[in-house]
């Protein structure tokens, strides 16, 4: 049921991103009083789900969830159409208007794209504000996997700051530490000021941690709740019980416990625990799982800032964001190119964007996701690559300055080769993510 939660929300969230992106070629084409010949969601080799005619515009829906397509008549794209190319340009096509209302079409997409991210923005802050957790909230400092503390950092710590610069949002330092490429981190260890220095080569780690989650918050060991035929709710424990020690071995914290107890599989332990001033001692029978069956609640330890929005304030907040996450998603393909951490090796096609999605349906995190991929769509179609609309557009930067138009004949090759490419790293992205499910 997960899985298919997952699926409908990724289907659903590109369905909103297509549509709008090619609305974006459609009206500027209108705009210029440019014939759409077909606008489709999905491709539709051979056929369509349904389609129907209106005006001079076919509209479907194709059965290939891999984007979507607007055919605007006199534009060499990926239908491929030679035989409209070869008959006398008329006054309706593409190939017959300016240079800067080919551009202007050719940008159409991406620009609807970016302010569809700024709209869901302003939406969201309006409707739900901002909630984060502030670093001065950390109270118990942090939890490292493996990753961190290779890179020196240590259970307990308190981050300070990342490369002299502070981090209001706790949960914003993994993506600083990544993306600005840290050589420092700064924290206070026992009660003293320490200066990390992140080693060489460990932000390649970092982006094949396959958590994510290489820092955390550490927490105090609260029973919020028991699992069904929990043994410590059988061995007496309560909601509101904190527990502090194993057969006497102190252990404070949530992830003190959770390293130490599968030690004592098939043992009978006793277990510390403070009920309101008293400390109480349990007697526990730990089964063949090495589980107790009692959780607790990360967010009960922590006061989490939240600001709201009313709509005048929301929207340069919006753009804000929207900016943001620009400047985030170009830090990203940077890493791409970089051959000392081998981002390439972390790229993922459409079973890694549906595992960000949550495994139940939440509508703020939907709409969080999808401005992401909006924004994400939109400078990936700006790269220079022929059959993305960064292609077209690169060629008509050269038009603008030379004054000379490249020939049909270059265009169809071009789009040929931007398609192979296109393809190919298509077949690597989801190959990495059946590479890494067999993993």
């Amino acid at each position: 049921m997960e899985i298919l939660i997952k699926a409908a929300q990724l289907l659903l969230s590109l369905s909103i991103l297509v549509i709008f992106h090619e609305f974006g070629h459609f009206i500027t084409a209108k705009l210029f009083k440019t014939r759409v010949e077909k606008f489709y969601l999905f491709f539709n080799p051979w056929f369509s789900l349904f389609k129907f005619k209106k005006g001079e515009t076919e509209y479907g829906m194709g059965w290939l969830p891999l984007g979507g397509y607007v055919k605007i008549a006199g534009m060499i794209d990926e239908s491929m159409d030679k035989e409209q190319m070869d008959q006398p340009a008329q006054p309706w096509e593409f190939r017959s208007k300016p240079a800067w209302q080919r551009l202007i079409i050719m940008l159409g997409g991406v620009t609807v794209n970016i302010l569809l991210a700024i709209a869901i923005y302003i939406g969201m802050l309006w409707a739900w504000g901002e909630k984060y957790l502030p670093v001065s909230e950390v109270k118990y400092g942090i939890v490292v996997d493996s990753t961190a503390s290779d890179m020196g950092l240590r259970n307990g710590d308190f981050i300070v700051s990342v490369d002299h610069e502070e981090v209001e949002d706790f949960f914003k330092i993994p993506a600083k530490i990544i993306l600005d490429n840290a050589r420092t981190i700064q924290v206070i260890r026992d009660g003293k000021p320490f200066e990390i220095e992140i080693p060489g080569g460990q932000l390649s780690k970092l982006l094949k941690n396959q958590s994510g989650e290489f820092i955390n918050v550490r927490m105090p060991f609260v029973i919020a709740g028991f699992q069904p035929g929990s043994v410590a709710e059988q061995a007496g424990l309560r909601t509101g019980d904190r527990i502090i020690a194993i057969n006497d071995s102190s252990t404070l914290f949530f992830d003190e416990f959770r390293s130490r107890i599968p030690a004592y599989k098939n043992k009978t332990i006793q277990l510390g625990v403070v009920r309101d001033k008293d400390t109480l001692s349990f007697t526990m029978d730990i089964p063949e799982t090495g589980l107790i069956g009692a959780y607790t609640n990360p967010s009960s330890h922590f006061v989490f800032h939240e600001k709201e929005y009313g709509l005048l304030a929301a929207i340069p907040a919006g753009f804000t964001r929207t900016w943001k996450g620009v400047g985030n998603y170009l830090k990203q393909l940077k890493l791409l190119f970089s051959p000392e951490v081998k981002a390439y090796e972390s790229v993922g096609g459409f079973i890694t964007i549906g595992s960000i999605f949550p495994s139940s349906w939440d509508w703020q995190a939907f709409w969080s996701l999808t401005a992401f991929l909006s924004i994400m769509l939109a400078i990936l179609n700006v790269l220079p690559i022929p059959a993305l609309d960064g292609g077209h557009v690169m060629f008509l930067f050269y038009e603008m300055v030379s004054g000379r138009k490249p020939s049909d004949k270059f265009m169809e090759f071009a789009q040929i080769v931007g398609m192979v490419l296109l393809f190919g790293l298509l077949i690597f992205a989801n190959g990495n993510d059946i590479v890494k499910l067999f993993k």
